[in-house]
């Protein structure tokens, strides 16, 4: 039994390190090329350790388009997009979690089934709204539509469902209303969910490339992605450069993963989400 149990342990444990390998790789790939010469990285077989480290490319990067602005757009439209998420998903979910009112189930269930809609498909109605207000190149067409999440209630919901109501109920003898205790109390024991919620929602608003390509036509508002797939020449691409650029755009998202993993497994778990 001794055997059997070390043995499924091991099995167990090549699979993580097999899986963490090849996950990590397109990684080393990438950071490799992006340390290479125009010529390097055409080698055939290829060379993961450059003969010739160079940092040029990260160099070229920044004076082939003006990067450091796409940069500075994706981290205000990302941050801004996602504290007002936060803030809104936190309010949405523990309304449905705690306040009995009529129809909350059916709104809720119905507000959920979005989920099935397909992002693209309110791509034009979204468009169209934002061109009515005359809102297109602006900031607020590319935060407004990220500050609201089906997931993200959903989220916030299951959470604070899971927290004891006796802590609401000793508020309300002592005179607090909703706003106060949620403010006061829910707000304090949410860290772990609303720490969650921050890393999915700026990773997908750092990431989103299609939304700002259709609301965007200068550059002054151009977020990191369509920097960088401005970079991508029509018949050749310096890779090189390219993957520079794709180094420097991860490290925010790196940077926000490492700090909050603790508080994204907490949340996932006091969540139930598998």
């Amino acid at each position: 039994m001794m055997n059997k149990s070390r043995f499924k342990k091991l099995i167990f444990y090549v699979i993580l390190i097999l899986g963490s390998v090849a996950m990590l790789l397109p990684f080393l790939w990438m950071l490799s090329t992006s340390l290479k010469t125009s010529d390097a990285t055409m080698i055939f077989p290829p060379e993961w350790i450059p003969k010739e480290i160079t940092l040029d490319n990260y160099k070229e990067v920044t004076t082939a388009m003006p990067m450091g602005r796409f940069f500075l757009n994706s981290i205000f439209v990302a941050l801004t997009s996602t504290f007002f998420q936060v803030f809104i998903c936190a309010m949405a979910g523990y309304a449905f979690a705690r306040i009995d009112f009529k129809g909350r189930e059916v709104l809720f269930y119905i507000y959920l089934g979005t989920l099935m809609v397909p992002s693209q498909v309110t791509l034009t109605p979204l468009f169209i709204i934002m061109n009515l207000f005359k809102w297109t190149n602006t900031y607020q067409a590319l935060i407004l539509p990220g500050m609201f999440s089906a997931f993200g209630t959903f989220l916030m919901r299951q959470f604070f469902k899971g927290i004891p109501k006796s802590l609401e109920e000793a508020a309300f003898m002592d005179g607090a209303g909703y706003i106060t205790i949620f403010f006061k109390i829910i707000i304090h024991l949410a860290k772990p969910v609303f720490a969650t919620l921050w890393i999915f929602g700026f990773m997908a608003s750092w990431n989103n490339f299609l939304w700002p390509l259709i609301i965007t036509s200068d550059t002054t508002h151009m977020t990191l992605p369509l920097g960088l797939a401005a970079l991508q020449g029509r018949w050749t691409t310096d890779w090189n450069v390219l993957m520079a650029g794709t180094m420097i755009s991860i490290f925010p998202i790196l940077f926000v993963y490492i700090f909050t993993q603790k508080y994204i497994i907490k949340g996932m778990t006091h969540t139930g989400l598998k």
